[in-house]
């Protein structure tokens, strides 16, 4: 084991106690090595999300007090016995990982050694923990420990050790400019957007738009001629919908942007939320961004009925090809299919409840509509994430200001105030230094 540094037999944590809406700090145990593979993290910055308020409003069928938060950058101050110069066969991180180094974790434990890790479908590992359940501590808390560390962790300190399409002197001054604030976004939210965007823009359902070649000839490479049936150029304009727009959803509609414009896509984004600050942000941040991550397509921000009005309109009463859904309940499910179109595609990242689906087969079958459902694959899904970070860092890089994601950034004594007002929607992305 490396030598770890001095820890403390407790700490501060953010803790949820059930049934429902009871947030409190409060002195626990610090964590330990409990397994070889473990890292302990110093937490330098852990946020909140929007996931985070199924439990505290007891829609996540959880009934046991546990730290809360599942992202979080801090420091490596303990590693297990794993970790060492000579391993063969493992993510390089069990070589390279030291007791100092920067590093921020995706929300969930990945070993990143299994069929599953390997395939890059990282958020379904079968060894994988959330963090912020009672099946493992959370990072709103001075120490968080890693299971898994060596699968788990970015090391930020060392980023020879995962890909970005960024030369690497760019990518090292990258890393060295960018504050621990907007480096957090890579925990969840960040890689959570980018995910929805690339999953509709990337499906199949979306190619014919793309290529201008129809079903299904839009998926040969051949230049087959003589059958099709010539686009006009409407049908080449891709209509995309997100809905919500809290911080997740801000991060997919600057992914899409960022997306539609780097391949020149003509497309109609409409941005929804019922919440008019929300959508005030969103157009903000939308005025902040340069023209490269824009497009030249049309963007508009609405309410849920002027988006009813203005998608019929935009698409001839056809429908949306495209639903990025990141709310996570029925209400904005059911919004989704309304909007669809036959032959579209609906991409949810929000966490769904209990409650069953509001789309039946029926519907389904009916509008040859394509459902994705999940979490993100966050540790699969950091390259493309950190590239968008470091190219947006008009939005990403700033705290407090009007276009800035990241409203404040408090101390944990301010954690019960701040699940308050971020349930009810009266502050966006929430940061706790537990050193403050």
């Amino acid at each position: 084991m490396t030598s770890p540094q001095t820890l403390p037999d407790t700490q501060k944590a953010v803790r949820w106690h059930p049934p429902a809406y009871d947030i409190r700090v409060e002195d626990v145990p610090a964590p330990r090595i409990q397994h070889p593979d473990d890292a302990i993290v110093k937490v330098k910055l852990g946020a909140l999300c929007g996931s985070d308020l199924h439990i505290y409003r007891g829609h996540g069928g959880v009934d046991q007090v546990h730290t809360c938060g599942h992202e979080f950058i801090g420091e490596v101050v303990a590693l297990g016995e794993n970790f060492r110069s000579s391993v063969q066969g493992r993510p390089a991180l069990y070589s390279s990982l030291k007791v100092g180094d920067k590093v921020v974790s995706p929300f969930t434990v990945n070993c990143g050694e299994c069929h599953v890790c390997r395939l890059g479908y990282t958020a379904r590992c079968p060894e994988g923990f959330l963090f912020g359940s009672p099946a493992l501590e959370g990072g709103q808390a001075q120490y968080a420990r890693v299971p898994k560390a060596g699968g788990t962790l970015f090391n930020l300190s060392n980023p020879s050790t995962w890909s970005s399409a960024l030369p690497n002197d760019i990518k090292q001054k990258a890393l060295s400019d960018i504050s621990d604030s907007s480096l957090l976004l890579l925990a969840d939210i960040l890689p959570t957007g980018v995910f929805a965007a690339l999953q509709a823009i990337n499906h199949p359902k979306v190619a014919p738009v793309i290529t201008g070649k129809p079903w299904p000839l839009c998926f040969s490479k051949d230049d087959i001629s003589g059958n099709e049936v010539s686009f006009t150029k409407s049908d080449r304009v891709l209509t995309v919908v997100v809905i919500g727009l809290g911080p997740v959803g801000i991060c997919a509609t600057v992914s899409m942007l960022d997306a539609l414009a780097t391949r020149n896509v003509p497309f109609q984004l409409v941005a929804v939320d019922p919440n008019e600050s929300r959508r005030q942000k969103m157009m903000t941040v939308y005025k902040t961004i340069d023209a490269a991550g824009k497009g030249s397509g049309t963007f508009v921000v609405l309410s849920i009925d002027e988006a009813r009005t203005q998608v019929k309109e935009m698409t001839n009463g056809v429908g949306a090809t495209a639903i990025l859904e990141v709310v996570g309940n029925t209400s904005a499910l059911d919004l989704a299919y309304e909007l669809v179109r036959a032959f579209g595609v609906i991409t949810s990242v929000g966490v769904h409840g209990a409650p069953p689906l509001p789309v039946t087969g029926r519907d389904l079958y009916n509008k040859n509509v394509s459902l994705d459902f999940g979490r993100c694959p966050a540790r699969a899904m950091f390259p493309p994430a950190f590239d968008l970070l470091v190219k947006r860092q008009d939005v990403f890089g700033t705290v407090g200001e009007p276009a800035s994601l990241i409203d404040r950034i408090v101390d944990l004594g301010q954690a019960t105030e701040s699940y308050r007002a971020f349930d009810k929607g009266e502050v966006g992305k929430v940061i706790f230094d537990p050193w403050k």
